[in-house]
């Protein structure tokens, strides 16, 4: 792994949980039920502050950016998400609930001068992204950038994740692994109990089926367990990902971008100590370890 990849996916450790914990907060629940969403499940309001960026797009779009989600889930909460709310309007309330969060996890230190160089350092980073293939880098970069630097680096932190994100699914794509394979292969390399991908919508019997594919190709044994060939592929995918989201920290630099990473230390710190990230991931962060 060259020393770019390994930057890369040293700040993704470090922005991504800057990015996501205003999907589990109370302030993000509570602005996503003023707007109307049932939040006695957390998938409504990921699914409306997520998709929002892309406009008021339908299932078939949707299923097409979020990728491993399975299509019936996708129908499920993305059919009518903007008979409750418009993208506008949820975009407004995101920014609201990203506010509230981070006031409630940092005080006064949302307005420090460390806040405002983190936030510029970030942005620097965010800016740099090639969107070319990344819908959701795009349509997130395609926004205002807020005035107040908590809520800037927040958005920075959100354009290199889904950065991040969109190269991975082409990195999947190029694996040929198809969206149910790519969840089925990556809980055979041990990344997270199986258990913890029902959340992505597929049936038991559609799990079983791409795990009988898999293992057709040689990549996962009849008990679910990735292959030494499993393990290679998932490798690569990995490898592939990193270098496809090193572009913004060759940009960057690894002096300013570890800047970033100590000033941005207390938000991670107070995101951490707040307990609201789920303490297992599907996303790997943590379990998955790519070779040099």
């Amino acid at each position: 792994m060259s020393s770019d990849s390994r930057l890369a996916r040293s700040m993704w450790h470090q922005l991504e949980p800057i990015h996501a914990v205003f999907y589990f907060s109370p302030e993000g629940f509570e602005e996503a039920a003023a707007l109307g969403y049932d939040v006695a499940e957390r998938w409504p309001s990921y699914f409306a502050y997520r998709t929002a960026p892309l406009g008021p797009v339908g299932t078939t779009a949707a299923t097409a950016a979020y990728y491993s989600f399975s299509p019936s889930m996708i129908d499920r909460y993305v059919r009518g998400l903007w008979d409750t709310a418009s993208p506008a309007q949820v975009l407004r309330t995101r920014l609201t609930a990203v506010d509230r969060t981070y006031r409630a996890l940092l005080g006064d230190r949302v307005a420090s001068p460390e806040m405002t160089e983190a936030a510029e350092l970030a942005r620097r980073a965010a800016e740099s992204v090639s969107v070319a293939a990344r819908p959701f880098a795009a349509a997130n970069l395609d926004l205002p950038w807020p005035e107040e630097p908590h809520l800037a680096l927040w958005h920075a932190a959100t354009v290199l994740r889904e950065h991040r994100g969109d190269g991975h699914l082409a990195a999947l794509l190029t694996a040929d692994l198809d969206p149910c394979e790519s969840l089925v292969s990556f809980a055979a390399i041990g990344a997270a109990p199986v258990a913890n991908f029902a959340g992505r919508g597929w049936s038991e019997q559609e799990w079983a089926a791409a795990q009988e594919r898999l293992t057709a190709r040689g990549l996962v044994d009849p008990s679910g367990q990735a292959t030494e060939r499993g393990r290679e592929l998932r490798d690569q995918v990995e490898r592939t990902t990193d270098e496809l989201a090193a572009a913004p920290w060759r940009t960057l630099g690894e002096e300013k971008a570890q800047r970033l990473v100590q000033l941005a230390g207390p938000v991670l710190g107070a995101v951490f100590g707040a307990g609201l990230l789920p303490m297992t991931s599907t996303l790997g962060i943590a379990t998955v370890k790519v070779p040099d």
